[in-house]
């Protein structure tokens, strides 16, 4: 007689995953904190991207990130290594924040519970959670999944387009020169996930909905080592113009099974600010 695991799969509120995507396949979430004027918020459970747009719009200061503790993730863990006979929580990139260590440790208390570094960020890692999940819906054990998911983590190619470096300068991540020069010049910075960790790859000038559809292109076209059964769109508040845009061209290419509009949470709004775009997928 079969065996059939049952699996839960966890990740960090850094996925950047729907509502919806999360109730398809049983996803569970370990919220960031936010941190907003000295008071702390969790990640899509009391505080939003639109409060964190309008906090700093007013005049407020940025807001900043913590990671999920470990003693937040042994409580998770807990609840959920009784329940089920294993656990697979998929966290931000260790390069990124100290979630993925927490968890380690956390994960030392029990015998059930595997950690995986997704090495990314917002959707980049909510493909791979998505895999996680569909690979536990087969049947796959805990560690079978974890191993599988590591291998899939450099295959994972997430990038970003930033309108205006606004966030960018207050939170220390470009100088004040470079935004002002980049504003002025209508650049639009490309950032890239590269080995668990981010910069800049490439930048482009005109206006944010005609730079997008160049971006999305060129991520795109001539392209065979896509894997084609899904893609997202991830943005915090763009334009419904620009995310029509960025559907457009990735609708062009064809090959996808799937193409997913998702918004990003409160960490990249802390960071990137509301106009952001990024398409992420999977290579072969």
């Amino acid at each position: 007689m079969a065996i059939c695991n049952r699996v839960k799969i966890i990740s960090d509120s850094t996925c950047d995953l729907s509502p919806e995507l999360l109730e398809r396949y049983d996803i569970a979430i370990t919220p960031l904190c936010i941190i907003k004027d000295g008071e702390e918020f969790h990640d899509g459970v009391n505080i939003t991207p639109a409060d964190i747009f309008a906090h700093v719009d007013g005049g407020g200061s940025l807001c900043s990130t913590a990671a999920v503790s470990q003693y937040e993730y042994g409580e998770v863990f807990a609840r959920y290594a009784k329940e089920y006979d294993a656990v697979v929580q998929v966290t931000i990139g260790a390069n990124f924040s100290c979630c993925y260590q927490n968890a380690c440790l956390a994960a030392q208390e029990f015998d059930n519970v595997y950690v995986v570094d997704s090495e990314n960020l917002s959707s980049g890692q909510g493909l791979l959670v998505v895999a996680a999940a569909k690979l536990a819906a087969q049947g796959l054990s805990g560690n079978e999944i974890a191993e599988r998911v590591r291998a899939l983590a450099p295959k994972v190619e997430a990038s970003f387009l930033i309108e205006r470096l606004d966030y960018m300068r207050k939170g220390g991540r470009c100088s004040a020169v470079a935004a002002l020069g980049a504003n002025l010049l209508h650049l639009k910075p490309c950032i890239e996930v590269c080995e668990g960790k981010m910069g800049v790859c490439k930048k482009y000038r005109g206006s944010f909905e005609k730079c997008i559809r160049q971006y999305v292109k060129e991520r795109l076209d001539g392209r065979e080592d896509i894997t084609e059964d899904l893609a997202f769109i991830t943005h915090p508040a763009c334009e419904q113009s620009v995310v029509d845009a960025a559907m457009e061209e990735a609708a062009a290419y064809g090959a996808f099974d799937e193409v997913v509009e998702t918004h990003a949470g409160c960490t990249v709004s802390c960071h990137c600010g509301p106009s952001t775009l990024g398409i992420l997928f999977v290579r072969k």
